[in-house]
């Protein structure tokens, strides 16, 4: 195992369950992994229930039989590890856009976890191949397009064919044969053994790194909502009655009284806890409900996380090694619907989230409901003000809503319909994490239509989250006096989100 340099973040796999954080965590810092002594012992151990396997010729799915619609046919004794690397080369179909190294970096950490229980068999070898080439800085290039969720059989074997010094990887941002940069970096490919390239590629460390990434977009997204909800409750002058904790516990659905709790942070110190500051005696709906609307975005996130950390905490291979006593049992934990639904759960309710951000953009575009100048331009009809925004709006609430629509309904039998069903999980993610930034973008314009509001109500914000998101708005964004092009200021707040992105407070989620 190689020592970090002073200078180098470190991770050790195996001295805790890990979470989401985790992965994001060697996605981002690149920190060099160690494992537990615990992990190789585990690992042969279980390595040697396959080798009793493999002597005794019982017939075992993908060790002394084929895979896909040929299961069950015997692989002659002669073959058996040369059909392991011929494994990965037939299912390295993925087609279309290189996921980003951050991705494959994950996908290879996320391997390397579920390799390390134990269930897979592996040799230890094969483990430490494994692991170098994640510590390398080397990422396979792995098309976005093939997997259906049913174990992430084409993305993994696009990953583990440079593992055995073919295919193509990137190293520093430059593409380069895969045996070239094994070459480069000092590695020598990979030697297969039996059941060695399925315990690779039978995985869904695709879909579970896919669902991380759509997971951190979401939790930006909502933290956002957040932001530009209280914002414009402070330029909208509202009754914050609704988010006392006595009203919140009267009826405390999941993840509501957290989200409330969030909102009064970022307005604690604001002036509209004074008695009589509100304008109004009740408020539209998309104001007065968002504990209720983020809150359930909240349960939905949660929901994501358990089943995210499950996957990274178990073993899904098939078969699946077990011990006391020794035995390879065929297994159905690669397969993944509850990770997929909990997907779909998320988007729908960012969806919902998106949709009451665009209607509080209306009521403060509305003199009838914000109290405020028609458009959010105090010079009368010669301007337009913020009126044609509302057009950016539709487009953008257009796409989520197409994005909201499920599709983990959608798959075709396949493998001579021994597959029958597939959760199609890495697309669900793909969609939920385009979602989110769609919702954030929304996010946006409602954040700069609501400090426009808080200049034209002259109040001044004095909510400890709610005077910050005001400021670095102003920093990027002037107030709008005579018409300008208010997409260029819309992409600058975009822009400030994605650089420096606003926190989901953590100690207050469910």
């Amino acid at each position: 195992m190689m020592s970090p340099t002073p200078d180098q973040p470190s991770f050790v796999l195996g001295n805790r369950d890990l979470r989401v954080e985790d992965v994001l965590h060697v996605m981002r810092s690149h920190p060099l992994i160690s494992f537990e002594p615990a992990v190789l012992h585990r690992l042969e151990q279980a390595r040697r229930v396959v080798e009793k396997h493999v002597e005794s010729g019982t017939p075992v799915y993908g060790l002394t039989t084929a895979l896909g619609a040929n299961v069950g046919k015997a692989i002659m004794p002669s073959e058996l590890q040369a059909y392991q690397a011929r494994a990965i080369c037939a299912r390295s179909v993925g087609i279309g856009e290189a996921a980003s190294d951050e991705l494959v970096r994950g996908v290879l950490f996320t391997r390397l976890a579920g390799l390390s229980t134990g269930g897979s068999g592996i040799s230890p070898s094969v483990f430490h191949a494994l692991l170098a080439l994640l510590n390398s800085g080397i990422c396979p290039v792995i098309p976005s397009v093939g997997s259906i969720g049913v174990a992430d059989l084409p993305a993994m074997s696009h990953a583990m064919l440079v593992l055995m010094g073919q295919g193509r990887a990137r190293v520093g941002g430059k593409e380069i044969d895969a045996a070239q940069a094994l070459s480069d970096a000092g590695l020598a490919p990979a030697v297969l053994g039996p059941k060695d390239g399925l315990a690779l590629i039978s995985s869904n460390a695709w879909s579970v790194s896919c669902a991380i990434e759509a997971f951190d977009k979401a939790s930006q997204a909502l933290a956002n909502l957040n932001r530009a909800a209280t914002l414009t409750m402070e330029g909208f002058r509202s009754n914050l009655s609704p988010l006392d904790e006595r009203v919140q516990s009267a009826r405390p659905t999941p993840g509501q009284q957290a989200s409330a709790a969030q909102i009064r942070a970022l307005l604690d110190g604001s002036a509209l806890w004074e008695k009589g500051a509100a304008r109004r005696v009740q408020d539209p709906l998309s104001i007065r409900c968002v504990p209720q609307i983020h809150g359930a975005v909240l349960w939905a996130r949660q929901g994501l996380r358990e089943h995210i950390e499950c996957e990274l905490n178990g073993s899904g291979d098939s078969p699946l090694v077990v011990q006391d006593p020794d035995a390879l049992l065929s297994s159905s934990n690669f397969h993944i619907p509850g990770l997929a639904l909990s997907l779909e759960s998320l988007g729908a309710s960012l969806a919902q989230a998106a949709s009451a951000s665009v209607q509080r953009c209306l009521r403060l575009y509305s003199p009838a409901t914000s109290g405020l100048p028609m458009q959010l331009t105090k010079h009368g009809p010669e301007h337009s003000g913020f009126a044609t925004v509302q057009k950016t709006l539709t487009a953008l609430w257009n796409e989520v809503r197409h994005l909201a629509n499920l599709a983990c309904l959608d798959f075709f039998p396949v493998s001579e319909g021994a597959e029958d069903h597939a959760p199609m999980a890495p697309g669900v993610a793909a969609k939920t994490a385009r979602l989110a930034e769609r919702v954030t973008m929304i996010a946006a314009i409602e954040m700069l239509s609501a400090a426009q509001a808080v200049d034209l109500a002259q109040v001044s914000p004095q909510g400890a989250g709610t005077r910050d998101t005001y400021a670095r708005i102003r920093e990027r964004v002037s107030v709008l006096d005579t018409d300008r092009p208010l997409g260029i200021d819309m992409d600058e707040i975009i822009g400030m989100l994605r650089e420096r992105p606003f926190g989901l407070p953590e100690q207050v989620a469910p």
